[in-house]
């Protein structure tokens, strides 16, 4: 500092020498935009039930209560409308804390018809509960239809063990002897057995419930039949509703802090959705050419803002052939800051989109990993079933085109199988690639902010690139950087190459930053071969 003394005596200065500590910037909140009853009744002590309007503006919510008492229950969603359902998902799945954009509209009560696929069914327990789910894996042919029943075990059976037998439309019936609910060495679990005796045609999943393995056996007598998927039907919804919901709905306006342009105002946003688009589209308030605005919309804004990433649905009922054509030709986004999920999740006997339930499988991977772990191979809490159960030969043709598949596995649960984004640049192929730039590059500016208006010389390029460096290093450290050491892995470079003085003259400063960032193993290849006796090892 300047020398201004003007009298003799021993001066103490603190001088600030140490690095600014550069934090890591929030990774998962959430911005979720969707239908909500323009008021909703809220039962208040003394008061009973009032009336209160439901706001327009983003509002920060932090667990499910909270959003009850701002949006209502379940019973109060706008019939055909999915917010409840995508934020039940997201704090199930491990979100912590989201914005919620409430589009208000007047709803008058008209009975909702349940999205219920075919190709499933239930096996019950001698108390008529719920104890097997049953599903086909493909479509099956017009009138072809495949029935399940359970049968008592042959003499000499092990204790627990039932029979079931599969009788498919004009074939004979196959039985499929001595099958456990129990898992382990000598047991035939009947998810595990099911899928190989029927040539992957059916899955079996066993249902959590209480009581005794004994208790929880399917019944002999009890049987499922199965019939070909077929188009969901479309939700009742009122008119007022259908009037209401257009494309400017769901765009809003920056000023009055309304839809997607309201979140332009709220920094902490780090994901966004807007399942009630599809919705729309479903039950014939919005065309194809409005998905795709609003989409696009979402998309854009991400662009625009740098720091956030777009989870996009599809529409319900689509079979494998019709969403590579929707990703082909209708909807053939290029955006590096946005995902596409399929097929729709069936939740409590409902199909629902996915983009709820994924983006708390988000939140809970950065949590437990880091925002550089791919948010794939993660079961999704919740999902008892899907609308579609994709094979590996279909997702063979979804995945190159960016379609990241929700997929279910005999005895590993529903899992997201996809990680790709909609970008067909290689450098951003992946979503944890994405992510983990945009976090890094929110953390720089959150920290850097101390630079403005410092002397642009040697003294302020040292203590940027040993900041920057530093941050870099913790995040090298926690497995985001490809490796061995931290020069390997980033590189920062401030000084007079980066900054000449034709530059200096113009105010600025350039920092250099290079980063190597993991990518997810998305292929593991186990390459086997017979090894002949006597021969040297492949080292060798």
């Amino acid at each position: 500092m300047p020398f201004n003394y003007k009298s003799p005596g021993v001066y103490v200065e603190e001088v600030d020498k140490g690095a600014r500590p550069i934090e890591a910037a929030g990774t998962s909140v959430l911005a979720l935009i969707g239908l909500c009853r323009d008021t909703i009744q809220v039962e208040k002590p003394g008061q009973g039930l009032v009336s209160q309007p439901t706001p327009a503006a983003p509002t920060l919510i932090t667990n499910w209560s909270q959003f009850v008492n701002t949006y209502g229950d379940f019973d109060q969603a706008v019939p055909g409308g999915y917010l409840h359902h995508a934020m039940y998902g997201y704090f199930l799945n491990g979100g912590t804390s989201a914005f919620v954009v409430g589009l208000p509209v007047p709803v008058k009560e008209v009975a909702e018809v349940p999205l219920l696929p075919a190709g499933e069914g239930y096996l019950l327990n001698a108390a008529g509960q719920r104890t097997l789910h049953i599903t086909t894996t493909g479509p099956l042919k017009a009138g072809e239809d495949i029935s399940v029943e359970v049968q008592p075990p042959g003499e000499g059976a092990p204790e627990g063990a039932f029979n079931l037998v599969v009788q498919r439309s004009g074939a004979e019936p196959k039985t499929i002897p001595n099958l456990s609910l129990a898992k382990g060495k000598g047991q035939r679990n009947v998810a595990d057995v099911l899928v190989k005796e029927t040539d992957n045609l059916l899955t079996a999943e066993i249902l959590d419930m209480p009581g005794a393995v004994a208790e929880r056996l399917p019944a002999p007598g009890s049987k499922v039949t199965l019939t070909p998927m077929a188009a969901p039907p479309k939700p009742a919804v009122a008119d007022e509703v259908k009037q209401k919901v257009t494309p400017g709905l769901f765009k809003g306006d920056a000023a009055e802090r309304t839809g997607i342009a309201g979140l332009e105002a709220v920094d902490e946003v780090t994901l966004l959705a807007c399942p009630d688009i599809v919705a729309a589209y479903q039950w014939g308030a919005c065309t194809e050419e409005d998905v795709k605005a609003v989409q696009t919309y979402m998309l854009n804004h991400c662009e625009a803002m740098k720091d956030r990433f777009a989870i996009l649905d599809c529409p319900a009922g689509m079979g494998v052939q019709d969403m590579i054509d929707w990703r082909k030709n209708r909807m053939n986004f290029d955006s590096k800051y946005g995902a596409l999920y399929y097929p729709w999740v069936k939740v409590n006997g409902k199909l629902v989109p996915p983009s709820g339930y994924v983006a708390g499988v988000y939140a809970r991977v950065d949590a437990e990993r880091g925002v550089h772990k791919a948010p794939a191979n993660e079961v999704v809490r919740g999902a008892i079933g899907l609308e579609r159960n994709i094979s590996r030969n279909e997702q063979d043709h979804l995945n190159p085109i960016g379609v990241n598949c929700i997929r279910s596995f005999p005895g590993q649960g529903i899992r997201i199988w996809g990680a790709r984004t909609l970008s067909s640049d290689a450098q951003w192929r992946y979503i944890n690639v994405r992510r983990l730039f945009c976090n890094v590059e929110e953390s720089i500016l959150q920290g850097t902010n101390w630079i403005v208006f410092e002397p642009n010389d040697q003294v302020l390029w040292r203590a940027i690139k040993r900041d920057i460096t530093a941050f870099l290093t913790v995040v090298w450290r926690s497995g985001a950087l490809f490796g061995v050491t931290p020069e390997q892995a980033f590189y920062v470079k401030c000084d007079e190459e980066t900054n000449p003085k034709e530059l200096r003259d113009l105010g600025y400063c350039i920092i250099e930053v290079g980063m190597a960032p993991v990518k997810p193993a998305e292929f593991v290849v186990f390459r086997i071969s017979q090894k002949e006796d006597g021969a040297g090892s492949a080292s060798e």
